[in-house]
């Protein structure tokens, strides 16, 4: 029976063998058909994997904002003709704060195989790295843009790490990282901790927890276009 792989990226620039299982290179290297993010990205990283790589015998199909989700269904018919599919993630797990899911929702309904690929998530390895409770924690994905709706939806996530010390994780597009520290540090209490991940598992890696108290006194590196994962706690 054809399978669905669910295959890792890398998370920052480097050698892929220090952070992705060797079993990413067969897969990729056998599969004809792959749904990603961005085709030109997907391409060059396959490549960087197996440079034996046919590209061009493969058929790549886009899933991303701009994917009519009614043509969702059609990128897995190979797998009726007995193909695998790969979903291969821009960046990190498919599936998890990806648009990989939808695709593996509807798989699931027609009784494919889905086999995930051990991989980095930015999100986990944060949380691991954060000293924060691991037993009880929430992705929230992005905050409101508005700062009025942003300052609120702080305040209830404070308020919810009061009452069940859950753990709160969330991200920001990279070029509104430096605003988004300053809103948590203008709203957020003193003593409420506070993580910032940044360039997981890259050259510059940068984990730190602190108090919002700690973090005005010591200051804030500049995160302006690099990938962060926010948490408090």
């Amino acid at each position: 029976m054809a399978t669905l792989y669910l295959v890792p990226n890398v998370l920052a620039d480097g050698d892929w063998q220090t952070v992705l299982p060797a079993r990413v290179e067969p897969i990729l290297s056998n599969t004809k058909y792959f749904i990603v993010e961005n085709i030109r990205t997907a391409r060059r990283f396959m490549k960087q994997v197996n440079r034996e790589i046919n590209i061009d015998d493969c058929t790549f199909y886009e899933i991303n904002k701009r994917t009519n989700a009614a043509d969702l269904p059609r990128f897995l018919k190979p797998v009726n003709d007995g193909h695998d599919v790969a979903v291969l993630s821009e960046a990190g797990c498919p599936g998890v704060a990806d648009p990989g899911a939808d695709v593996v929702k509807i798989a699931h309904k027609k009784g494919i195989k889905v086999v995930p690929i051990v991989g980095p998530s930015s999100i986990l390895l944060a949380l691991m790295a954060s000293g924060m409770n691991g037993q009880n924690f929430a992705f929230k994905g992005y905050l409101p843009v508005k700062p009025q709706e942003r300052t609120k939806e702080l305040q209830n996530l404070e308020k919810t790490i009061r009452s069940s010390r859950q753990t709160q994780i969330f991200i920001e597009t990279p070029y509104r990282n430096n605003q988004l520290v300053s809103d948590v540090l203008k709203t957020c209490s003193p003593s409420t901790l506070f993580c910032i991940a940044a360039n997981i598992t890259g050259e510059n890696e940068f984990i730190q927890t602190k108090s919002v108290q700690e973090w005005k006194k010591a200051g804030v590196p500049d995160l302006h276009k690099q990938p962060v994962i926010f948490l408090l706690g």
